[in-house]
């Protein structure tokens, strides 16, 4: 039958997802183009495949059918793809890479450059997309590896299908308004109790790891702003609305002018690449996960965080 492994991906992730716009989420499509995908497998193969359930969808007998025999047909291709690369002796093809927005300013630049000259025959093609986004694009096969974060106090569920390599490590600091601490090069989460937070909300990864140490030191922040971008989170701390936790990745992604005063408690990230189990042995993956640590390495274990200084914007 005539169909493309993009319209059976869309069709096993809407068995894992429930609805066209989780499934258009996951795979970077428009819930159009997931619809478009499975009305072009429904004329493939002469059958229904979904069926409307009130405002729902819900996968047809024929539709259950075919998404199991998909998984098959979507492993073997990814066998067949590993074999290929192989074949050619060198490092080549294309490979689809997730990443975040400081990772696609800091990190991506120099390992594009690196894998010009180490891996000539690779193209890279990035998707920018939310960080916490990032795993289940991985698994749905919406990108073949991706740039992630993972949180020691709050870590990001494991699925048995990925493998996520860390990269390095930050330590968070906290950046204040310019003089608001007068000078102090250190600061306890205990003494924060009464000034105003800016934070992701606690439904993200990030959100509920900083309020999960902040907790474990004794004190509840004051979150007067839930901000999910970090450069407008640094604008919001220059202008002297709030504090907020800061690394040096973060840091670099705007030029501000604030105070960052190193924390006593220990909360880091780490920067991961996470990328399918199936797809280890595959030379292109293998060869960008190595990049990638090579771009890492000067950072590596750098649990230090930021030194306690004032960033001034230039001008």
């Amino acid at each position: 039958m005539d169909w493309t492994s993009s319209q059976l991906r869309s069709l096993v992730e809407l068995t894992r997802r429930g609805t066209i716009t989780a499934v258009a989420q996951a795979l970077g499509y428009t819930p159009g183009g997931v619809s478009q995908q499975i009305a072009s497998l429904e004329k493939a193969t002469g059958m229904a495949l979904l069926r409307r359930v009130g405002r729902r969808v819900e996968l047809t007998d024929a539709g259950m059918t075919l998404a199991h025999h998909a998984e098959r047909i979507l492993s073997t291709e990814a066998e067949a793809v590993e074999a290929l690369e192989r074949s050619r002796g060198e490092v080549s093809g294309m490979l689809r890479v997730g990443l975040f927005a400081t990772a696609a300013a800091e990190i991506l630049p120099m390992a594009l450059r690196r894998v010009r000259v180490v891996h000539p025959g690779l193209a890279v093609h990035s998707r920018d997309m939310d960080v916490d986004e990032v795993y289940d694009a991985v698994a749905s096969g919406g990108v073949d590896l991706a740039l992630g974060l993972d949180y020691p106090d709050v870590p990001i569920p494991r699925d048995p299908a990925l493998r996520v390599a860390q990269l390095y490590r930050e330590r968070f600091s906290l950046a204040v308004p310019t003089g608001s601490m007068a000078g102090r090069a250190e600061l306890s989460l205990t003494e924060t109790g009464d000034l105003g937070w800016i934070l992701p909300s606690p439904g993200s990864y990030y959100g509920r790891a900083v309020r999960t140490a902040c907790r474990r030191a004794g004190i509840e922040p004051d979150v007067r702003h839930e901000v999910t971008d970090t450069a407008a989170t640094l604008a919001l701390v220059e202008a002297g609305i709030g504090v907020s936790t800061v690394t040096d990745l973060m840091l670099r992604l705007r030029a501000s002018q604030f105070d960052v005063v190193r924390l006593r408690e220990t909360i880091e990230r780490h920067i991961v690449v996470v990328f399918r189990a199936s797809a280890e042995g595959r030379p292109s993956v293998a060869a960008l996960v190595d990049v990638l640590r090579a771009v890492a390495e000067p950072r590596r274990d750098n649990r230090a965080g930021p030194e306690a200084r004032r960033q001034q914007t230039p001008g």
